[in-house]
């Protein structure tokens, strides 16, 4: 294991002790040396250690466990997939989303409930319309909104990838709520609702289209000036 001389110690500590869980110096499972190994096997201080054994526990790669130590959890970074995301322009993150949404909606014409429509108008009046004010408590009852459509869709997959990328998603909504930016209407999203409630997968699709083609086509037309 190399010395570190980078500036950005902490971050440069935890590259290092991931590639060597990726050459199995450590392997799945097994215990990690205590702070005082570490920091004579990086040559940086324990405070150091500590910070990047953090940053490598929320990446999902380490766990600490009281009293014990810490382990290797994974050899995956779970946070990467969501890092690469927000790197992408935010056309991509609006395309994504549409796709998400859609597949939701048109399942969720599928498979809707009286009590799941219900629901949905529910949590929509709770939404209201954005006029200034509480920014993040809007953005939070919009996410709930179209959280609820991915619910209804009863996809277990489509519903932890949204949760996922929840953060992402809630960035795309408040990015609608720029001047620059069309924030899609209730008239858009209660079209989505009945949608769903008329039972046809298709009117559903082109419900969810319909709620993102304005946004689409003004990032089209920012990124043409």
């Amino acid at each position: 294991m190399h010395s570190l001389s980078k500036t950005n110690l902490a971050d440069t500590a935890a590259e290092t002790i991931r590639a060597e869980i990726l050459a199995r110096r450590w392997t799945i499972g097994e215990k990690l040396p205590n702070e005082a190994t570490l920091s004579a096997m990086l040559s940086v201080s324990r405070g150091t250690v500590r910070e990047a054994v953090r940053v490598l526990v929320s990446q999902g790669i380490l766990e600490t466990r009281q009293g014990s130590g810490t382990y290797v959890l994974s050899t995956a970074d779970t946070t990467r997939p969501l890092t690469m995301a927000r790197r992408a322009g935010l056309r991509d993150q609006f395309e994504a989303r549409l796709a998400l949404d859609a597949e939701a909606a048109r399942l969720a014409a599928l498979r809707r409930t009286p009590a799941v429509i219900a629901g949905l108008r529910a949590l929509l009046a709770e939404r209201g319309n954005y006029e200034g004010g509480d920014k993040a408590a809007f953005i939070a009852r919009d996410l709930a909104f179209h959280q609820a459509v991915i619910a209804a869709s009863q996809n277990a997959v489509l519903i932890g990838m949204y949760d996922f990328f929840s953060t992402l998603i809630a960035e795309t909504i408040e990015a609608s709520l720029r001047e620059d930016l069309p924030e899609p209407d209730m008239a858009a999203h209660a079209a989505i609702v009945d949608a769903i409630e008329s039972g046809d997968p298709d009117t559903a699709d082109a419900a969810v289209r319909r709620f993102m083609a304005p946004v689409l086509s003004t990032l089209d037309r920012l990124l043409l000036s």
